[in-house]
């Protein structure tokens, strides 16, 4: 604990607030309960509730309008502008709230593996279980690191501080709004952690394309072999629970860079979600999710601390943070080679994607630039009864700074120099669309997904799917030959043949959006209706 300004230096928080620097996860969790943040769980967790926010608040993120980063941001709905003076504004305001604290917690911290590109972020928040969420996500200096520790950025973190559309030039009273130029980001009325992690992911994916390293969204782990997959997909996909298998090690469950070198993770964390957690299926999350040291957010108990996973009178996105030791097989050090694999998640709810596909490299590109999933009533609220599809480029379209063919170009290069296998893996619905079908056996998804990775599934016999054009393995051991060919799966093939036309046209409809960014090779291997 600290009183000076030392922890403050270069945050521009001034005030007489008590500073607790750098505390570690016990101290943390005694000030978080000292103060009534939360409470435990029976197995020593820490529960917190954020209250109106259960996950990122998408329309309120802003980036500020700096001169000398204008023209390289991708404008719109997920980059909208905050001009500089309005920045400037909201940022001392935020100041001068978190000054006037009577207690503040700092946390130094690194994001990236590599040395060579990772960058010094330091966190100011009003929380102990904040500050705690970002030591378990990020990676922890040791003591010798932090006596030279000097932030890259700085992240002002308010959640209870609520911004003035009128005077700052947003849309409500919840504000996250990032500034390149300054190296510095407020999040202001919210208390969803998610948005700690997701504005340095954000950060990243601006700085390193300038160094030739790909930002990803994604997951990774290592054979032993010493074989790297990664792991692409949105939400609800099975990103974390498929990286987390016990039989390879883990890199990164989230957030990785393709460099020259390899893959490094950019985190020192994992944020899992956890409704409907199956210690059966997901063994190595849900040790993780019962012991001292993880945050549970929005998650509930019994009296007794007694954790319901099943239970999502807060949300439909409980989520448990921890250290990534906390998993027993994983890469110490975030770093592995070049990928040998590389697979592209989607849950289909349509259930008429294949289990899983080989994919050429313009099929590659064109996947990762739509980002597909699709997304039911079960998964979201607010959803009705069809399923509804998903297109988020990138795998990560919410944290790109930059067009999306910036990074979709850099994917293909690295793919083509590196000689990665790329796989498309559906963990959605088969044998009918949800409401009809069911999900797919994660045992199913398991096998083949190792098929993949050893090799083997290279060797077997492909037959080209008439819809989307995929190549699809005719047989493989263990699998039934019907869930391999999501057509024969269908009792109705006349209803299957009609929901897939549906999706091949929603592919076509989102195609539009990045067409004009890619070459004729992807354009070819877009899905697209029979002529």
């Amino acid at each position: 604990m600290t009183s000076d300004a030392t922890a403050l230096s270069g945050t521009g928080v001034a005030g007489s607030a008590l500073v607790y620097a750098n505390l570690t996860a016990a101290g943390l969790y005694a000030h978080a309960l000292r103060r009534g943040e939360g409470r435990l769980s029976a197995d020593g967790a820490f529960m917190a509730i954020t209250g109106q926010h259960t996950g990122r608040s998408v329309q309120d993120k802003f980036v500020v309008d700096d001169p000398e980063v204008h023209d390289a941001i991708w404008w719109g709905k997920i980059n909208q502008p905050l001009p500089v003076e309005k920045f400037a504004g909201f940022s001392a305001k935020v100041r001068n709230w978190l000054g006037a604290r009577d207690e503040l917690f700092t946390q130094d911290l690194f994001a990236g593996a590599d040395t060579g590109h990772r960058i010094k972020v330091r966190l100011v928040t009003t929380n102990a279980w904040h500050a705690l969420f970002a030591r378990n996500m990020f990676i922890r200096p040791t003591a010798e690191e932090l006596k030279t520790f000097e932030p890259d950025f700085f992240i002002l973190h308010a959640p209870e501080y609520e911004a003035s559309p009128a005077e700052d030039g947003c849309r409500t009273s919840t504000l996250i709004a990032l500034s390149f130029a300054k190296r510095t980001i407020c999040i202001a009325g919210t208390s969803y952690a998610g948005e700690i992690k997701k504005s340095i992911f954000t950060v990243m994916n601006w700085l390193l394309p300038e160094r030739g390293v790909l930002p990803m969204h994604c997951s990774a782990n290592l054979g032993k072999g010493g074989d790297t997959a990664l792991f692409f997909g949105l939400s609800g996909t099975g990103k974390t629970t498929l990286s987390s298998d016990p039989e390879r090690s883990l890199i990164g469950d989230d957030e990785h860079g393709w460099s020259d070198t390899g893959v490094f993770n950019f985190e020192g964390g994992c944020y899992a979600k956890v409704i409907k957690l199956s210690k059966e299926a997901e063994p190595q999350i849900w040790d993780a999710s019962h012991r001292f040291g993880a945050v549970l957010e929005n998650v509930h108990g019994d009296e007794h601390g007694v954790l319901d996973l099943d239970d999502n009178r807060y949300t439909e996105n409980t989520r448990s943070c921890y250290p990534i030791e906390f998993i027993p097989n994983i890469v110490t050090g975030g770093q592995a080679g070049k990928p040998k694999n590389v697979v592209m998640l989607t849950a289909d709810a349509f259930g008429v994607l294949p289990p899983i596909a080989k994919l050429s490299a313009a099929q590659a590109m064109y996947h990762f630039m739509s980002g597909y999933t699709a997304r039911v009533a079960g998964t979201e609220k607010g959803l009705g009864k069809e399923p509804q599809a998903t297109f988020s480029t990138c795998f990560g379209a919410p944290f790109l700074p930059r067009h999306p063919e910036v990074y979709g170009r850099m994917l293909a290069e690295r793919i083509g120099r590196d000689g990665a296998d790329v796989w498309l893996v559906n963990t959605g619905w088969t044998g009918g669309a949800y409401g009809t079908g069911k999900r797919m056996s994660i045992q199913h998804t398991r096998a083949l997904l190792r098929a993949a990775l050893d090799g083997s599934l290279a060797k077997v016999e492909f037959v080209r799917d008439p819809f989307f054009g995929l190549m699809i393995p005719k047989a493989v051991p263990g699998i039934p030959d019907n869930v391999l060919n999501p057509r024969d799966s269908w009792a109705d093939k006349a209803a299957y043949d009609k929901q897939a036309k549906h999706l091949v046209s929603l592919f076509e409809k989102n195609f539009e959006t990045f067409a004009g960014a890619v070459g004729d090779d992807v354009k070819a291997a877009a899905i697209k209706a029979a002529a």
